[in-house]
C-alpha cells in the first residue's frame, strides 16, 4: 500500500512540477523587461517558484538523495 502511494506521489510531483515550471518560465519571460521594485520582487518570486518546481521534478525521478521509499 505504501509503495503504491509513493508511486502516485512521485507521478503527481513530476506532472505538477512540469506544469508549474512551464507556467513560471512563461510568466518570467513575459515580465522580463518590466521596471520597478515590485516587478523585480515578482520576477524573483517567479524564479524561485521555477527552481522549486525543478527540484520537485528531480526529487520525483529520484535524482536527489533522500530517505524515501525506493522504487
Amino acid at each position: 500500500m505504501n509503495e503504491t502511494l509513493a508511486h502516485v506521489e512521485r507521478i503527481l510531483a513530476f506532472a505538477g512540477g512540469i506544469v508549474v515550471l512551464f507556467v513560471a518560465a512563461v510568466a518570467l519571460k513575459n515580465d522580463w523587461k518590466a521596471k520597478g521594485l515590485e516587478n523585480q520582487v515578482f520576477k524573483m518570486m517567479l524564479a524561485l517558484l521555477a527552481l522549486g518546481a525543478f527540484l520537485a521534478i528531480l526529487a520525483s525521478v529520484n535524482v536527489l538523495a533522500g530517505k524515501g521509499v525506493e522504487i
